[in-house]
């Protein structure tokens, strides 16, 4: 069964080694792909064996848990995989047509799949330092894809970039250093043993550090500024990545570690949560708002929607947890397609400043419907996945009589939908400034394959998802009902009789 949950970190980093002694060949594309697709099944082999067991673990190099490296996988961290894998193969495929031979050179097939293994192995990990291991996997490949190319303005986007990460990381070290000397242990499911006999003042400010340097990751109020000033700048391929992905590692931290090991005092961190998603749905959508650029835009858009999903961490009823695991699905999904669309309308029309480009409704009517489908389900429209994400969280909010969050959810919501009309405007129905005509057969052949086929796939995922949600709803519910009762997470790891507990007598 290790396999399963080893295959997922293995196969993008074996890729990354065959894409990077090939990165002078266009052989070194098409391994990226082969590699990406290779992911996904093993993605989707883990699945069915989570849906199976609920929970499946691994100890590595015959360590038993909690003193070895521990890799798990719930309902949660099986579809956060999953859908890793999903984003993966559509931009290794989008990258074909996106990023220049010189670019291939440079290593970035290499960088993108070790981004991807990064990202899994956050995602599979049962254990806090293994965590801060894969952080740093993820930020070296990220700051390489970043500033890969060297324009000035990808390196100052990067300076910031890497900065307010370092301090996340420092911030992340700090709080597992003081965890562990108060443990002795930083198994995952270990810890949900161990803090249970822990002063829960003492265990409220250790869980504060680690609330900061998640918050930094997931880009929340008043942690977001490296995310506008960075994911504007690379290939729209590394945006498109950057902002399906690299916060929802965040938001992921934080619904594990706090539905599982900082689970003692949800009065005043949750409430402290739900003020922090209040405010990060109002500043992000007010930020894009704005905004006069494509990717702008759409880069306040993700610091807006990752409110939505703290929101119902914040809550921290089954409702609202369901709520959270079906929006960070919705969420990649669309945000991902988003930033694709733009790289295509920027190719055909020369530009991302909305004042500078147009006419891509009557030029290329396919792509306008293939751009109105995320960009009314990140609004919130029927029957689309994002409205069944939001209807299921303002519903959550509801039944516990949080009004004000509900309010604010609604009013982001319309918000969004003012946002997602100007770039409709600009871009799609008024004409170009410079009376061009954008239109798809502007690309050859391949370039559109390439373009079209990942973004359309991701366009009948979210339609899928809107029309026939039950099943995602189900599966969300499951998936909230392991987070607020973690016995068979901390069975699987730890074993069905009495489990070590650290350092803690």
């Amino acid at each position: 069964m290790s396999w399963l949950l080893v295959l997922p970190i293995a196969i993008p980093f074996v890729t990354a080694v065959a894409a990077f002694l090939m990165r002078a060949d266009a052989a070194g594309r098409w391994i990226s792909v082969v590699g990406s697709a290779a992911a996904l099944v093993a993605a989707v082999a883990l699945m069915q064996e989570v849906l199976a067991q609920d929970v499946i673990s691994a100890q590595m190099g015959g360590w038993p848990a909690p003193f070895g490296i521990t890799l798990v996988a719930d309902l949660l961290a099986a579809v956060m995989v999953l859908i890793t894998a999903i984003i993966g193969l559509a931009v290794a495929i989008y990258a074909l047509a996106d990023i220049e031979p010189r670019l291939e050179r440079l290593g970035f097939h290499a960088l993108y799949q070790v981004l991807l293994a990064g990202v899994t192995g956050a995602f599979l990990t049962g254990d806090l330092f293994n965590l801060y291991v894969w952080f740093e996997v993820m930020l070296i490949a990220s700051f390489g894809l970043l500033v890969l190319g060297g324009r000035p303005e990808q390196i100052d986007g990067g300076v910031k970039y890497v900065a307010l990460n370092l301090v996340s990381t420092l911030l992340f070290l700090t709080a597992i250093g003081v965890l562990y000397g108060v443990t002795g242990t930083l198994n995952m499911a270990d810890l949900a043993q161990a803090t249970d006999r822990l002063d829960p003042a003492l265990l409220t400010l250790i869980s504060m550090l680690f609330m900061i340097a998640f918050g930094i990751k997931a880009s929340v109020f008043p942690l977001f500024f490296w995310l506008p000033a960075s994911y504007h700048t690379p290939a729209f391929a590394v945006s498109a990545v950057f902002a399906g992905l690299l916060t929802k590692v965040g938001v992921y931290a934080l619904i594990r570690t706090f539905t599982l090991i900082f689970d003692h005092d949800t009065g005043t961190t949750h409430t402290l949560l739900l003020w922090v998603a209040g405010l990060t749905m109002l500043t992000g959508v007010l930020g894009a708002a704005a905004q006069n650029e494509m990717r702008k835009i759409l880069s306040f858009h993700i610091i807006s929607q990752i409110g939505y999903m703290i929101m119902g961490l914040a809550l921290l009823t089954p409702l609202a947890l369901a709520g959270a695991v079906f929006y960070i699905v919705h969420h990649i999904i669309v945000k991902a397609n988003l930033f694709l669309i733009a790289g295509v309308a920027q190719r055909l029309t020369g530009g991302e400043a909305l004042n500078r480009i147009g006419g891509l409704y009557k030029s290329a009517p396919l792509l306008a419907v293939l751009f109105i489908v995320p960009a009314f389900s990140l609004a919130g429209f029927p029957p689309l996945s994002g409205f069944w994400a939001k209807f299921v969280l303002v519903r959550a909010a509801l039944g516990i009589d949080a009004w004000v969050i509900a309010g604010v959810a609604l009013v982001v919501g319309l918000l969004t939908i003012y946002s997602m009309t100007k770039i409709w405007a600009a871009a799609f129905w008024e004409p170009h400034p410079d009376g061009l005509a954008p239109t798809l057969d502007r690309l050859d052949g391949r370039a559109r394959a390439a373009f079209l086929l990942p973004i359309a796939g991701l366009a009948a995922l979210t339609v899928a998802i809107g029309l026939f949600p039950e099943p995602f709803v189900v599966f969300a519910e499951r998936s909230a009902e392991q987070l607020l009762d973690p016995s068979s997470y901390v069975t699987a790891v730890l074993g069905a009789g009495d489990a070590p507990a650290g350092g803690v007598e």
